[in-house]
């Protein structure tokens, strides 16, 4: 069992997203209600960005200080500049299928294009109103591709590019599927139960894959980071000192450190005081590099 170490105490809502960059050697994450993008580094400590709309989901792409991000209202290129302002352009509305709506969990497929879900904001209302989008080179709209989820979550991609992850982490589903996924096309098909993690300890929640091909996901309201190995089997479980850990993604020099954000929720926290931060573990194996957005 690796012991977790406190990167931050951040205190953030709902952090979300991390995302390490490798040309930077930096962590990059959201708080998705505190409506900031968050950066830290070895060197350079901590700093952070307001964002006029709630991000969700990040992805850096080749030019320097810009990132892809689902907000509320659709996608947008960001560039964040060194004064601490953000320079937003929507590249992309989204037709939510009700109201109060947001994008939830994303990140890029191996060739670089980016996959995004959206959720009601109120949770608790069960709402299958969640649906899956793909954004790529050239793409001016956003076609859904999946539907009926409540909270959509954990997604990943294999090694290879041919196996796609994603969960519903609401309290009635936590499933996890997987499909297989043409790279050419960016379609997924073959939908199957990876996970029923109705029998496990927290539910599913942000994800990451290793060099194995064993997929990571945080067991939120447990407190766990869980790997699966690719034939859906628990292989361990590491802990992280509170209840709701958010997302994870390799880092560091080596990609052998695993990033854990968090969830700050309100009431008594006595007994979770570092509840919204950032967390690193030593899993004793590595990741991959996060592809960028290709445009």
């Amino acid at each position: 069992m690796s012991t977790a170490e406190l990167i931050l105490d951040a205190r953030n809502g709902t952090g979300e997203s991390p995302v390490w960059h490798v040309g930077e050697q930096a962590l990059y994450w959201v708080d998705i209600p505190g409506k900031a993008i968050h950066r830290w580094s070895p060197a350079q400590g901590h700093r952070h960005w307001a964002t006029a709309e709630m991000p969700a989901c990040i992805a850096a792409t080749p030019t320097h200080g810009r990132w892809i991000a689902g907000m509320e209202t659709g996608l947008f290129a960001l560039q964040l500049q060194d004064d601490g302002q953000v320079h937003a352009e929507r590249l992309a509305a989204v037709q939510h299928s009700a109201p109060a709506m947001r994008f939830n969990d994303g990140r890029c497929d191996r060739q670089g294009r980016f996959w995004a879900g959206t959720m009601c904001l109120d949770m608790a209302a069960a709402i299958r109103a969640g649906a899956w989008y793909r954004y790529g080179t050239g793409d001016t709209a956003l076609p859904t591709q999946l539907t009926d989820f409540i909270v959509p979550n954990g997604l990943a991609f294999s090694p290879d590019g041919k196996t796609m992850y994603l969960s519903d982490s609401h309290p009635q589903v936590q499933s996890i599927w997987a499909f297989d996924y043409d790279v050419d096309s960016g379609t997924p098909s073959n939908r199957r139960l990876f996970v029923d993690m109705n029998a496990l300890p927290g539910r599913p929640d942000g994800a990451a894959i290793d060099v194995d091909g064993c997929y990571w996901i945080c067991g939120n309201d447990a407190g766990l980071v869980h790997r699966f190995t690719p034939d859906g089997r628990l292989d361990k479980s590491l802990a992280v000192p509170v209840k709701k850990p958010a997302m994870c993604a390799f880092g560091g020099p080596r990609l052998d450190t695993l990033y854990v954000t968090s969830i700050r929720p309100g009431g008594d926290l006595s007994d979770q005081p570092l509840a919204g931060g950032v967390f690193a573990l030593r899993p004793g194996v590595c990741g991959l590099p996060e592809p960028s957005f290709a445009a």
